[in-house]
């Protein structure tokens, strides 16, 4: 029986009435300025970044001004002298960003790396190998650290627009971070933008500060330290991806040349409306590699390969395909990565913890028993991972939205941003190492464990009923069972650091729930 709130089109092929109006998306980005009274107007770092649309003026030029000048002036404050890896992905606007961005940077005299595209134009950057960038220029240096800006709105459709930054420890910029740098830039804006230094982009594109960058190769050379490669290889495993027109486009050749795979790229089609895609449940296009509505083109492909996977826009997801259970919804695939991989790292540090976000499932935490590991369970939102990965305190940090990093093969620090091609090769190893794809090993995990069901509704919701959620109290709930067990907790902050969920989160021994918005998405 289908959920009432999924859409007819659903799964099927885009229709051209879904397609986003590319040039009218453009053009507001610089015709439309926004209102830095309205609220909705401002800029504003969620989860991961700031997100919105230029057709509402919540993603436009005045934005990328403000927030990368407030940058330049978070990088002067605290002392980032090194280079600036500047990256984007494949959504309509962010090419338009990047420009402004570029001018900005220039401008402030900033030392930045873009990529080494073809035909003097900035090629794609995912958010893996930007966080990789970061900490692979950063070891051993205490000075002239670098940092980044990754142009991307992640999943979003592709009316969206996205902007988050990365500082020196290479993962996503906690909340004392953004919020700092969120309110340099919302003065600045309200200044009309009066002190952000600038220059024109024909200008900025030469400036001896800007310099090209192979962001490939060193993360297509790394990857054997964090994959064994070698089993896939020597497994002969037939795998297939599908970058879903995202920034990991132009990797997955090299990745497969360089270790000898046999991998089928089904599309490489580069589209900024997206019109490839199947369309997501809620009637969106949306480049959600967990979602099987939208990953319904790979889905069908399943009995071509012994493994197949997809990224979404940026490469920090990941969707697994395999031939035993078709999509592996995420939550599975993370217990079974997490199994697997505290099994068969035996050089990562004895007391590293499993992480895991507030509202992920309760199967996750029944595998770090059975394995005797420590559970870090931390609210949504990568950023709580940093510091774990970084000292490799945490062997491996995922969220129930099929974002997750892990530890290289000798214990010590990968990326601190989330890796979707990681991920997916991580799925290809296991199928090689344990002559099972990873939906069958799910099953093993379910016959000795149990069988968890999770369930994940998303539904539209105003700024006011946002804010509503946000200040949930346990007093809100006054019941004292839950589908007739005790509640035992009632939270709103994380076991592991005491930070807030920004929701609520209600608990019995076999069961919970949580209410929560969205920090990307309205």
């Amino acid at each position: 029986m289908a959920h009432p709130s999924i859409s007819e089109l659903a799964g099927k092929p885009a229709p051209r009435s879904l397609l986003v109006d590319v040039p009218q998306l453009v053009g507001a980005y610089h015709s439309v300025t926004p209102d830095p009274d309205n609220k909705a107007q401002r800029v504003a770092f969620g989860t991961s970044g700031h997100r919105g649309s230029s057709l509402d003026g919540a993603f436009n030029q005045a934005h990328i001004l403000a927030m990368t000048q407030a940058i330049v002036i978070y990088r002067q404050k605290h002392g980032i002298d090194g280079p600036l890896f500047l990256g984007k992905d494949t959504h309509a606007l962010s090419g338009p960003a990047l420009e402004t961005a570029l001018e900005v940077l220039a401008a402030n005299g900033v030392e930045t790396r873009i990529d080494a595209g073809p035909n003097d134009a900035a090629g794609y950057t995912p958010t893996p190998a930007i966080s990789h960038a970061i900490l692979k220029h950063n070891r051993g240096r205490s000075e002239h650290r670098t940092d980044g800006i990754v142009i991307t709105p992640s999943h979003n459709p592709p009316r969206d627009g996205g902007f988050k930054y990365n500082p020196p420890h290479g993962g996503p910029a906690d909340s004392d971070v953004t919020s700092e740098v969120e309110k340099t830039a919302n003065e600045l804006m309200k200044g009309g933008n009066r002190d952000v230094r600038r220059i024109p982009f024909a200008r900025a594109r030469v400036a001896t500060c800007v310099k090209r960058h192979d962001f490939i190769s060193p993360y297509v050379t790394d990857l054997g330290g964090v994959v064994d490669m070698d089993a896939i290889r020597a497994s002969g495993l037939k795998i297939g991806v599908d970058p879903m027109g995202g920034a990991a486009v132009a990797y997955w050749a090299p990745i497969a040349e360089r270790y000898g795979l046999d991998l089928t790229v089904v599309n490489d089609v580069v589209d900024p409306t997206f019109g490839f895609m199947c369309v997501d449940g809620d009637g969106k296009i949306r480049m959600d590699c967990s979602s099987p509505y939208a990953m319904a083109g790979l889905i069908g492909l399943k009995d071509r390969f012994s493994i197949a996977f997809g990224n979404d826009a940026d490469a920090d997801r990941h969707g697994i395909v395999t031939p035993s259970v078709g999509l592996l919804p995420a939550n599975h695939y993370l217990a079974v990565a997490i199994d697997y991989l505290f099994r068969h790292r035996p050089d990562w540090p004895a007391q590293a913890a499993v992480g895991k976000t507030m509202v992920s499932s309760s199967m996750i935490d029944r595998v770090a028993a059975r394995l005797g590991r420590r559970l870090a369970e931390v609210p949504v939102g990568f950023k709580y991972f940093v510091g774990g990965l970084l000292d490799g305190s945490y062997g491996f940090g995922g969220e129930e939205s099929a974002g997750a990093s892990l530890l290289r093969r000798d214990g010590s620090v990968w990326t601190t941003d989330k890796d979707g091609p990681v991920l997916n090769l991580l799925a290809a190893e296991i199928t090689a190492r344990l002559g099972k794809d990873p939906g069958a090993a799910y099953r093993d995990l379910t016959a000795a464990l149990g069988d968890p069901v999770y369930d994940r509704i998303d539904a539209p919701a105003t700024p006011a009923q946002k804010d509503a959620l946000k200040k949930l109290s346990p007093g809100d709930v006054t019941a004292s069972t839950l589908a007739g067990e005790p509640i035992v907790a009632k939270l709103t902050t994380s076991p592991e650091g005491n930070a807030p969920l920004f929701g609520l989160k209600v608990v019995t021994e076999n069961g919970w729930f949580a209410a929560r918005p969205s920090g990307t998405e309205d």
